[in-house]
């Protein structure tokens, strides 16, 4: 008589077959063409698409030291980002053209823009929300030939000729963190989808709660651990189809989680 098919894993199993490789688990087939047609990606930018932080590097180089005591409030929980990046931002002094040169000197993970094309072919969404500077964002991905993705991140705007002032067209009120930009807010998430989070610290933990998967690195995974969040461990994105071809398929598990029925356009300034 033949053997029954091995079940499919579920998340918690999922979960802990990832984290524990020792463990025996379902070999799987690599993905077909639409598999994660279920799915939506939500990824995090600074310290995940890049290897460093961006706005860290910019308030070294063009920030008096009094950001990092800035910096440490927000670490230590006393502030939000918001707060944090309105103070830090106004500390710049650099003319437009030294931020582009920055700017055009980062480097993000190689296989990044593998990885786009990858869950595009397999029919996922994906996009790009980020606590980080939209332009910033834009320009360093338009130069790795990544130009096509939805960023929804803070915006940068000139005071004076070497002044700078950040907006946050993704903040909400109701937000607990108080972040710049609320992740769990400004997702413009089909009902229908799964959602997986993709990311590395503290802007994406709240987020990371409400997600049905997290491949997360960094803070987020010790945060993962320690909230008992499904998720698998990675280090850089050569990794991650792997990790894709082991998610569970169907219509969505914490689809309300996830709804913005009037979530406004995109639109790159």
């Amino acid at each position: 008589m033949p053997s029954k098919a091995p079940a499919p894993l579920g998340l918690r199993q999922l979960a802990q077959s990832l984290l524990y490789p020792c463990c025996k688990r379902t070999e799987r087939a690599p993905l077909k063409v639409n598999a994660m047609i279920h799915w939506h990606i939500v990824c995090d930018f600074d310290g995940t698409i890049t290897p460093t932080d961006v706005i860290d590097n910019v308030l070294q180089r063009f920030a008096g030291p009094e950001w990092e005591t800035i910096e440490q409030e927000w670490l230590d929980g006393h502030i939000g980002s918001r707060e944090c990046l309105s103070r830090q931002l106004a500390l710049i002094k650099a003319t437009p053209s030294e931020l582009l040169a920055y700017f055009d000197s980062v480097e993000i993970d190689p296989d990044f823009p593998d990885f786009v094309d990858h869950v595009i072919g397999l029919g996922a969404s994906i996009e790009v929300v980020s606590d980080g500077i939209e332009q910033g964002i834009a320009r360093i991905l338009s130069r790795h030939y990544v130009t096509l993705l939805p960023i929804l991140a803070n915006r940068l705007r000139q005071v004076d000729q070497n002044s700078w002032r950040i907006d946050f067209p993704y903040a909400s009120d109701a937000c607990r963190a108080a972040s710049g930009n609320c992740k769990c807010k400004c997702k413009s998430t089909p009902r229908s989808k799964r959602v997986l989070v993709i990311g590395d610290g503290k802007s994406d933990m709240c987020v990371a709660s409400t997600a049905d998967f997290v491949f997360a690195k960094g803070s987020l995974a010790d945060y993962c651990v320690a909230n008992d969040i499904p998720h698998a461990r990675f280090d850089t994105f050569a990794e991650v189809p792997a990790l894709l071809a082991l998610l569970p398929q169907g219509i969505a598990a914490n689809a309300n989680s996830f709804t913005a029925d009037n979530q406004e356009l995109f639109h790159h300034v």
